[in-house]
Order: structure tokens, then C-alpha cells, then sequence
């Protein structure tokens, strides 16, 4: 099964631009490698790679010992949180079936938590 998400007009530039100046080799897969003979990646573990590489170019260290994709999926639901996001919102743009599961990527983020938190009721409050 695969949805369709809307692009931002930029990332679809950058996208045309990847693919009339930089991609190489004959195979029609959007993304391929960078090294002949230009192949078309066969899982996710490029991903991997990438994330890795990224962080040992920056010097900053990985919140977790194995780097996978996950991390990708987290980082973007605690930015949507910080931004506002309703945990319903974040959830639709990760395709969860389980509210539950949301809150497992959310849950680190306490700060944007307590912003959409209500408060806890005392004795006098009326229900």
C-alpha cells in the first residue's frame, strides 16, 4: 500500500535538478548510487549509512547506539510537537493506526508535552 504526501514546491525542484544534472547511469530508480555502476539501492541500509555519515561529519553524537531510520521518524514528530502539532496531526503524517503509537515518538520531548498538557484537577475544581 503506498499514500501519496504532498511536496513542497522546493523539495520538487531540488528533485528535478538531482535528476537532470547529477544522477548517472541508465536505471530509472530516482535515487541510485553515486559510485558506477550506478545501481538502484536494494534496501534501507543505505539510509543507515547515510545517517551515519551525517553524524560523524557534524561530531554530534547519535541519541541511541544503533542508527536506523527511526531516528528520521522521531525527529520529525518531537519538531511537529514543538511546533504545535497535535499528537492526532503527528500521528496522520506518520501513518500510525494507534494513537498509543504516537506517543511513543512524542514521548521524549517533555517540554512540548507540558505546552498541550491540561491541568491536573484539585478537589475544588468543579467536572
Amino acid at each position: 500500500m503506498h499514500d501519496r504526501m504532498p511536496m513542497s514546491a522546493e523539495v520538487g525542484e531540488a528533485i528535478v535538478d538531482y535528476i537532470k544534472n547529477e544522477r548517472r547511469g541508465p536505471d530509472r530508480a530516482l535515487f541510485v548510487s553515486v559510485k558506477p555502476p550506478f545501481k538502484r539501492f536494494k534496501d534501507a541500509q543505505i539510509l543507515r549509512w547515510i545517517l551515519r555519515d551525517a553524524y560523524d561529519a557534524t561530531g554530534i553524537s547519535p541519541p541511541q547506539a544503533y542508527i536506523g531510520t527511526h531516528i528520521l521518524r522521531h525527529s520529525l514528530a518531537t519538531d511537529m510537537l514543538r511546533k504545535g502539532a497535535s499528537l492526532a496531526e503527528i500521528g496522520d503524517v506518520l501513518r500510525h493506526r494507534s494513537a498509543m503509537t504516537t506517543t511513543i515518538y512524542a514521548q521524549y520531548d517533555v517540554a512540548a508535552l507540558r505546552s498541550i498538557s491540561r491541568p491536573w484537577p484539585t478537589s475544588g475544581d468543579a467536572q
